[in-house]
């Protein structure tokens, strides 16, 4: 990874920030309330590579397209942020994956690098 000087640093963490609000702080509503109970229901949980993932396999064909498609909303965010600070979208999104454990609610699933799914 590429060592940025002080500015450009503080451009990546704010352009980060910017994206996770756009993506994870704002959701359309309907993500908003699907992804809370698909989470809240054990289906779906946050990993380490900034992705979500299904954390039960018999999570209604719904909840697969929600997680698809936010995954290639999140997979557009990294791209951007990356593209922007001249690193790798594989190191935003280890960053934000970080983020979203750190942030996600007692007893929602989280998936840690090279963990299998846990109960926070």
């Amino acid at each position: 990874m590429k060592i940025f000087p002080r500015e450009h640093r503080r451009l990546h963490w704010l352009s980060l920030a910017a994206i996770a609000a756009l993506i994870f702080v704002a959701p359309p509503t309907a993500w908003a309330d699907g992804l809370g109970d698909a989470k809240a229901a054990g289906w779906v949980g946050e990993q380490a590579n900034g992705m979500l993932g299904i954390v039960d396999s018999s999570a209604p064909a719904s909840t697969q397209a929600l997680v698809e498609s936010v995954n290639a909303k999140r997979r557009e965010g990294y791209a951007s942020i990356a593209k922007k600070n001249e690193t790798s979208a594989t190191a935003i999104a280890a960053r934000a994956g970080e983020r979203n454990i750190a942030k996600t609610q007692a007893g929602h699933y989280v998936k840690r690098s090279g963990e299998g799914w846990q109960k926070k």
